[in-house]
């Protein structure tokens, strides 16, 4: 950072579950709550089309940008993230996961040399048990008509996310961590999905992460980045959406101690060893399930 670098006026806002930032022309709110109750749990699940709820469901949490010169308004959250979460029969590019043994176990409980009868169940409505989701944030309902994503311009240096600037020391003004929800998928793995923003004098930037870990099978990992620079006019954010698979033996093979597993657990070593593997590995082939959310897609928006 530049020992003449300014930090602009700004003034930060607490409540006991959320932290705001009011900078520039912006206003932007970090909710973070404990797990939602059972009524807001129930509501959720109704506003979702009934699927079950992750185990762990931050309901109330969420990440909210106001950009008052515009009208701009953006938003992460848990409600419209399990919205994009696929609701009935998978279908070609949904992704589709299916744990290795789930047949053979199955078999081995109903088949004609089981002594287990087959037990009475209460038909389940299917969904994607994964949670995977494409949600990349939502422009609010009550946001400034007009204001589109449009694909960047790849000549454009302004439509692209300047890594140098984001790894530069340069004084945080503000940060959050949001988690919206995680699941064990019943002890075959891990699904979650985090929310980070950083408010550094000269930008904003957020990191949207989601994260699939199913043993023995496939780790998954679709990111959102965004990125404002208080610097641009008229007011313009780069939006990127990268997704990334690969088999799980082969994320495996990348461990740096063979018998310490615990980086297996770790949602940024995993994206770490996606995104250096090469991308027609994790994001053409991916692990083989044709899933629609592989490869990058940046766009932006105009606030004028």
């Amino acid at each position: 950072m530049s020992a003449a670098m300014s930090v602009p006026q700004h003034r930060l806002l607490e409540s006991p579950n959320s932290r705001t930032i009011e900078i520039g022309p912006w206003t932007i709110t970090a909710c973070t709550n404990p797990i939602s109750n059972s009524g807001r749990s129930d509501a959720l699940q109704a506003a979702i089309g009934g699927i079950p709820l992750p185990e762990m469901t931050f309901g109330n949490n969420s990440l909210e940008l106001d950009h008052r010169e515009s009208g701009w308004r953006y938003a992460f959250t848990t409600e419209e993230a399990l919205k994009g979460v696929k609701n009935g029969e998978l279908q070609e590019g949904d992704g589709g996961v299916k744990v290795g043994y789930a047949d053979a176990w199955m078999k081995s409980r109903t088949g004609p040399s089981s002594q287990i009868p087959m037990p009475k169940t209460v038909p389940t409505k299917p969904y994607d048990w994964t949670y995977t989701t494409l949600y990349p944030g939502h422009t609010e309902p009550s946001s400034t008509k007009g204001i589109d994503w449009q694909p960047a311009d790849r000549n454009n240096a302004k439509h692209s996310i300047p890594l140098a600037e984001l790894t530069r020391q340069d004084p945080i003004l503000f940060y959050a961590e949001i988690p919206l929800f995680e699941d064990e998928l019943h002890d075959n793995g891990a699904s979650q999905l985090l929310v980070r923003i950083r408010v550094m004098p000269t930008c904003i930037f957020i990191l949207q992460r989601f994260t699939l870990r199913v043993d023995n099978v496939l780790f998954r990992t679709y990111d959102t980045r965004m990125y404002h620079s208080f610097a641009s006019s008229p007011p313009l954010v780069v939006r990127e959406t990268s997704g990334w698979e690969a088999p799980y033996d082969r994320v495996k093979g990348r461990l740096p101690k063979r018998d310490d597993l615990t980086p297996l657990t770790d949602p940024m070593w995993i994206a770490k060893v996606l995104t250096e593997m090469p991308s027609e590995i994790t994001q053409e082939v991916g692990a083989g399930t044709r899933w629609k959310g592989l490869g990058s897609r940046v766009e932006v928006a105009m606030l004028a």
